[in-house]
Order: structure tokens, then C-alpha cells, then sequence
């Protein structure tokens, strides 16, 4: 029996010569929060616009609530859409707006009804006492909210978000980040939220789906993606990760480290060596690693974080490396501008992928 609320099968969608989605197949559970990763262009908004309805794929087909809805009308499949940009009626009240879907859709709900309704999903994210004001009189994360209200006001089972944080501030950003997950938790509602920030996809969805030039490249728990990318564009995408190129070969990685053991591998499209950002020690020049990578670089500069220093090497030929040192583990270690240093880390701690590696 299926158990999926949403399922798409081999979804093709073209613009001209541009593929914008290869053959995309995915399956989304009840009550799941979902976050769509992928640079500009990968094919995520096409993703959505195609659920949603605003795009007709060429091929393959989409399933909602057990039906098949590939050829049905946006209006018409129940689900919900958040824009980016929020799409609210700026000479209509907030109260209004969220009433609107409800008062001018196809199936039009009493007004004492539509209030009601509105209402409740004012309290829910928050804006009591603000049903009266124009959208213009509040201020970016209440509008974000507005939308929001707008949009669960018609009781979808199934809600898309278009990069609805993009327009936040830092701040505002984390604590939506929270509202938003509290608020799905709290009516038992699909999320399908797309996001081109790694921090925001791993800290809000209970999957993440990588996207790259139109096709899902990996799905999996934000740990699974985190700590095991699938390959080395999953890798880039997470900016948390080193990337060396180099040459695998008979269990072995050789590059501008040296030669390193490799009898693990992932098979990639390429051979590429990823080690984590806080996975980097720094050593004095003449210091000799007893195992492991060696590779000279020389110090730029440091970035305080918050949480975390940030540190900056040049290892020659464009090639910077990025050191994190998180300072729950004490007060960082200073380093002199322009100076070489040894880098090295735990190879067993390293993603190697590889042409020719077995999974």
C-alpha cells in the first residue's frame, strides 16, 4: 500500500534545449518536511512551479493524495504555495489577505466562516492584533507570516515554500526557521521547502533533496547528507568541505598532500579527495606528521564567526583551504600573517571518491 502523500515518477521538464528537470522521481511521507539544496539553476523552483501546477512536465507523472494530478489545474490540487517575493495584495489588510484564497477561490466560504478561519491562522503564526493594518504597515517577517497564514487559511496538505527566508535578516531568518517547523508540527502538515543555503536545508528539514543542473543527485537525513555527500558536487554544495583533485588508484589517493591510503571509496564522476572544514589541524613547518596527509600553505587571514573561527591558507596555484575551529573547544591558536604552515588531518576522517571506487 502506498504510504506516500506525494510521489513524483521520472519528471522531464524542458525549456527549449534547456533541461530543467532530468527525470525526477521522489516520494514524500505525511507530516515530512522536506528541503530541496542546489545552487541557482539546478532546477528547484522549476521543481516546485511543476507540483504546483504552474508548469506542465513533458514526461513522467505526479501523485497527491493518491491520485494521479499531472494533468489537473493549479487551483485544483489542493496544495498550498508560498512565494518568494510573498505575492500579498498591498491595498488589502492583513486580514484580508489572509482571508483572500477563501472569499474569491472557486469554492467560496462564507465570510463569517472565511474571518474565522483567518483568524485562527493569524494567531497561529503570530500576528493577533495586527489583523487591521496594512501590509505595507508591518515589517518583512510579518508579511512572510502573512503569506504563510494565506496560504494554510486553505487547509492544503501539502504546502510549497520558495525560498520564503531569502528576505529576511540574519536574525529573522533563524527564528522563522523555528516558527516554521512548530507551525507544520503543529497541523500535521507536508512542507516542501526549497532553499539555496546549506545551513537552512540541513536545519529545517527532516530530508534534504540535492538538486544539480535539473537532477536529484542525493536524498537523505541532513546527517547522511552532512557526513556522507554522495559526491563531490554534494560536497561543494555544503560548503563545508575541502575538495582536492588528484588521482585514485590500486587504494591509494595521491595529490598536493601526497599519497594517502585509500581503501574506502565512493564512486564519482571524478577523482576527488573532501575533508571537513573542522577536520584541518594546523602545525608548525617543521613539524613531521607521524601519518597522514602533509601539505604546506601559507596563512592569510581569520574570520570570526560566532560560534566558530574561520582561518584561510593559501596552499599555491588558487587553491585555498578553509580551517574551522569551533571555539566550544577552547581559544583558537593565532597565526602570522603571510607565514607557512604544515596542514594535516586524520585520514580516516576524509570522503574519497573516485572513477573506479566501489561503494
Amino acid at each position: 500500500m502506498d504510504t506516500s502523500v506525494f510521489r513524483l515518477e521520472g519528471v522531464t521538464k524542458r525549456y527549449g534545449d534547456l533541461v530543467a528537470l532530468n527525470d525526477a522521481s521522489l516520494e514524500v511521507g505525511a507530516n515530512e518536511y522536506l528541503s530541496f539544496l542546489g545552487p541557482s539553476g539546478s532546477g528547484k523552483t522549476t521543481l516546485l512551479r511543476v507540483i504546483a501546477g504552474f508548469e506542465a512536465p513533458e514526461t513522467g507523472r505526479i501523485f497527491f493524495d493518491g491520485r494521479d494530478i499531472t494533468n489537473v489545474q493549479a487551483h485544483e490540487r489542493g496544495i498550498g504555495f508560498v512565494f518568494q517575493n510573498f505575492a500579498l495584495f498591498p491595498h488589502l489588510t492583513v486580514m484580508q489577505n489572509v482571508a483572500f484564497g477563501l472569499t474569491n477561490g472557486k469554492t467560496r466560504v462564507p465570510t463569517p466562516e472565511a474571518e474565522g478561519r483567518a483568524a485562527e491562522m493569524i494567531e497561529l503564526v503570530g500576528l493577533s492584533g495586527m489583523e487591521g493594518r496594512g501590509v505595507d504597515q508591518i515589517s518583512g517577517g510579518q508579511r512572510q507570516r502573512v503569506a504563510l497564514a494565506r496560504t494554510l487559511a486553505m487547509k492544503p496538505r501539502l504546502v510549497l515554500l520558495d525560498e520564503p527566508l531569502g528576505a529576511l535578516d540574519a536574525n529573522l531568518r533563524s527564528r522563522m526557521r523555528n516558527e516554521l517547523r512548530a507551525i507544520r508540527e503543529r497541523l500535521g502538515v507536508t512542507f516542501l521547502h526549497v532553499t539555496g543555503s546549506e545551513t537552512e536545508a540541513l536545519a529545517m528539514g527532516d530530508r534534504v533533496v540535492v538538486l544539480d543542473r535539473g537532477t536529484i543527485i542525493q536524498t537523505g537525513t541532513p546527517g547522511e547528507i552532512y557526513d556522507r555527500p554522495a559526491s563531490p558536487d554534494v560536497a561543494h554544495f555544503l560548503n563545508r568541505f575541502n575538495l582536492f583533485e588528484g588521482t585514485l588508484s590500486n587504494g591509494s589517493f595521491s595529490a598536493s598532500f601526497g599519497t594517502i591510503r585509500a581503501p574506502a571509496a565512493t564512486r564519482a564522476d571524478r577523482d576527488c579527495y573532501a575533508v571537513r572544514y573542522d577536520r584541518v589541524k594546523v602545525l608548525p613547518l617543521s613539524a613531521k606528521p607521524a601519518d597522514g596527509p602533509a601539505l604546506k600553505a601559507t596563512y592569510i587571514a581569520s574570520e570570526y564567526l560566532g560560534s566558530s573561527i574561520m582561518s584561510f591558507f593559501d596552499a599555491g596555484q588558487g587553491h585555498l583551504i578553509e580551517m574551522e575551529h569551533h571555539l566550544s573547544l577552547g581559544a583558537p591558536e593565532t597565526y602570522e600573517p603571510r607565514q607557512d604552515y604544515l596542514l594535516t588531518w586524520n585520514p580516516e576522517q576524509a570522503i574519497v571518491f573516485g572513477r573506479e571506487a566501489a561503494i
